[in-house]
């Protein structure tokens, strides 16, 4: 079967099948995009979600979710222009200051976020910012580590939606905010990363307040009929140029009110998925 001209149905499980066998076996496959074509949402949120419940049927377990492509920064870096959304599993987490194994997640390259605790569902009525704020327990820092299955990161809106939005692993801090003690919108954010350029943003990069991105993936959240829930975790998206890592190296972010988190990346191999 020719599979450029094959159903979308099986288009769709043959791009699973193959970002599966990517995070399975540690090797980066080619695009997907000869598959579901390069701007299909439809068809890319589909792969995403077969690709989610194969992690599920595996034994991982949702804790949140992460926006993605949320600063102009990244966008630019990525050549993607508009956001995306993906799921987080409890093997992607680590606390601030652990050492992850470098080879946890597949082309590692990290970014300084703000991650939001959820106490209320987000999946009925008119998802206002009131009750967004309302639906938010605590707020505290972030680095994401995004992983792309796809090799060289040659990826395309649709291969990077279907791959889960690159999620590869997250790290929050220890020092919870609530919304009454800062602003996200206003925050300003540094990361450091070994031998790299310093990587500067703020709150406004991230669609123009972090919590306008919880917004919106509350909204696409509830029309996709998977609503953000009470208990998880949500990344809002980068606040500045992410950077790529190497084994050894160690990433440092601070934000305005939320304070600092780091990660190390080790030499070590990990029987992690990526």
């Amino acid at each position: 079967m020719n599979l450029t001209t094959a159903p979308i149905t099986v288009r769709v499980t043959k791009a699973a099948q193959r970002l599966a066998d990517s995070a399975r076996t540690g090797r980066p496959c080619a695009p997907i995009r000869d598959l579901i074509g390069r701007n299909d949402g439809a068809a890319a949120y589909a792969v995403q979600q077969q690709v989610v419940a194969l992690r599920i049927a595996g034994g991982a377990k949702v804790v949140g979710r992460k926006i993605g492509l949320t600063s102009a920064a990244v966008q630019a870096q990525l050549g993607v222009a508009q956001p995306d959304f993906g799921v987080l599993f409890d093997d992607m987490a680590y606390a601030d200051g652990d050492t992850i194994p470098f080879d946890r997640v597949l082309q590692p390259r990290v970014e300084a976020e703000v991650a939001f605790m959820l106490k209320a569902d987000l999946g009925f009525g008119d998802l206002s910012m009131s009750q967004v704020r309302a639906a938010v327990e605590y707020a505290v820092a972030a680095l994401e580590i995004c992983g792309s299955r796809v090799q060289n990161w040659d990826i395309s809106f649709g291969d990077t939606v279907a791959d889960n939005a690159s999620a590869g692993a997250f790290v929050l801090g220890n020092q919870p905010r609530t919304l009454d003690a800062f602003d996200p919108s206003t925050v300003s954010m540094t990361m450091t990363v070994t031998g790299q350029d310093l990587s500067t943003g703020s709150g406004s990069a991230c669609m123009g307040d972090p919590l306008l991105a919880l917004q919106w993936l509350a909204r696409q959240a509830r029309d996709l009929g998977a609503p953000l829930r009470a208990g998880q975790i949500i990344l809002s998206g980068a606040l500045g140029p992410m950077r790529s890592v190497a084994p050894g190296a160690e990433a440092n972010a601070t934000i305005s009110g939320l304070g600092d988190v780091s990660v190390r990346f080790s030499n070590e191999t990990s029987d992690k998925d990526a």
